[in-house]
């Protein structure tokens, strides 16, 4: 069933163009692709590029606060209060970006507006987990 409530096509427009205009910005000035698990993985791993990729990392942070704060509306998120289900998905969906070679923004985003094949493959993929794990949770969350 679709959440009417949450459906919002002029922010969600609006969010869409800010993150093509970071992708772009990012792009231009450091060269490389805005791929999360790679700015994290690169930052973590070696010391090139460290600046910029703490500027992206920083600002990943700093905008939904900006945005909560800025907002008149109250913002509601909540994921689960499962710790054991916040450490296996983050492990898996690690474990995941490195086999995948790549993250959903890095594919779903960046790959995807090159037309790379491996991108759309991969970001078919990541949506049909997706829409088997909330399918599950769902079921799980009757019971």
């Amino acid at each position: 069933m679709i959440d009417t409530i949450n459906f919002t096509p002029y922010s969600s427009f609006i969010g869409g163009i800010i993150i093509g205009f970071a992708v772009v910005l990012f792009f231009i000035t450091t060269g490389r692709l805005a791929g999360i698990s790679g700015i994290i993985s690169s930052t973590l791993e070696n010391n090139e590029n460290k600046f910029s990729n703490a500027l992206f990392l920083i600002g990943l942070v700093l905008g939904p606060i900006a945005f909560i704060f800025f907002s008149k509306n109250n913002v509601i998120f909540i994921m689960t209060s499962s710790l054991p289900s916040i450490i296996i998905g983050g492990l898996l969906v690690g474990i995941g970006t490195k086999i995948g070679k790549g993250c959903t923004s890095g594919h779903g985003i960046c790959g995807i507006s090159r037309l790379s094949m491996r991108s759309i493959l991969a970001t078919i993929i990541f949506m049909i987990f997706a829409m088997i794990t909330v399918y599950i949770f769902q079921i799980l969350e009757v019971s």
